[in-house]
């Protein structure tokens, strides 16, 4: 019996039921051929290997990998390759300005915000832009500081120093404290997420730049420190559970770190691009024309 089966054939009045069925009577009962149709079926179900004439394909994400690298429906995406650097920036206009908003109004954790994209689209324009905008300022600020002086001459080392201090700091600094949790033991650490939590920490400098060019010392140290206490405050908010994952006295020891390195951050945009006399432009008598006196 092992492999055969019967067909049952019930035999219908005339009137279109069942009626009486007696089931020595009117039943017919033949060798099934269930055995010889079905093994072709079987082999496309689940759990089987796709048939040429029966089944379904297996789906797309059955013989592709995740993350960066992993080989996609047109290949394998490989580190030299466009496309493996254009999945960081697959992120909408729409995404973008609701995660810079979460970053100036943070309601919840950025990294929920993030929604498990992180991307490099913000944190580059935002960090272009914060460049700029700090070498605006600063021109600004050295023209103001010069008035009744000398001819004011433009100083385009500013640019390529916000240039290296901004790039710098926000790409720079999360691959080191991305090796950093790493080494201590943090496996929720990711680096993408650490670029992308600089990245938009540097939003608040856009505004602070565009208003912190003031001869008045006293506000341009408020200003810059209204751009810190934001920045620093959504920086430590979204890192803590990571670097918590860490040992207790690790972790204060990054924390620390952490803040220590952003308010560096901020005395270096105050003294750089907002004080008179700064250190990124020339000195007095030298090239750009300013006078002996006043400054």
């Amino acid at each position: 019996m092992s492999g055969s089966g019967y067909d049952a054939v019930v035999d219908v009045d005339d009137e279109g039921d069942l009626g009486h069925t007696d089931l020595q009577e009117d039943l017919e009962f033949h060798n099934s051929n269930f055995s010889e149709t079905t093994p072709a079926l079987r082999k496309g179900g689940p759990g089987g290997a796709s048939s040429s004439t029966g089944g379904l394909p297996l789906p797309v994400t059955a013989s592709s990998g995740a993350g960066p690298g992993a080989a996609s429906v047109g290949g394998k995406r490989f580190l030299w390759s466009i496309s493996y650097y254009a999945q960081f920036f697959d992120v909408d206009t729409s995404s973008v300005l609701a995660r810079c908003w979460a970053a100036l109004y943070p309601r919840a954790n950025f990294l929920d915000v993030l929604d498990g994209n992180p991307d490099l689209y913000g944190p580059f324009w935002i960090a272009t832009t914060v460049v700029l905008f700090l070498f605006l300022g600063g021109t600004i600020s050295g023209y103001l500081a010069s008035i009744g002086g000398p001819p004011f001459a433009y100083d385009f080392k500013l640019l390529s120093g916000a240039a290296g201090l901004i790039y710098g700091y926000t790409f720079v600094i999360p691959v080191v404290l991305y090796l950093a949790l790493r080494y201590f033991g943090s496996e929720s650490a990711n680096l993408l997420e650490c670029w992308a939590l600089y990245g938009y920490a540097n939003l608040i400098w856009i505004p602070v730049a565009l208003i912190s060019w003031s001869p008045l010392t006293i506000l341009n140290w408020l200003f810059v420190g209204i751009g810190f206490g934001v920045s620093v405050a959504f920086l430590l908010r979204n890192l803590y559970p990571v670097l918590n994952a860490t040992d207790r006295q690790t972790s204060k020891v990054l924390l620390v770190l952490v803040l220590a390195l952003h308010f560096g951050l901020a005395i270096a945009i105050k003294v750089l691009f907002f004080a008179h006399g700064s250190p990124a432009r020339p000195d007095d008598g030298g090239d750009s024309g300013a006078g002996d006196g006043s400054g």
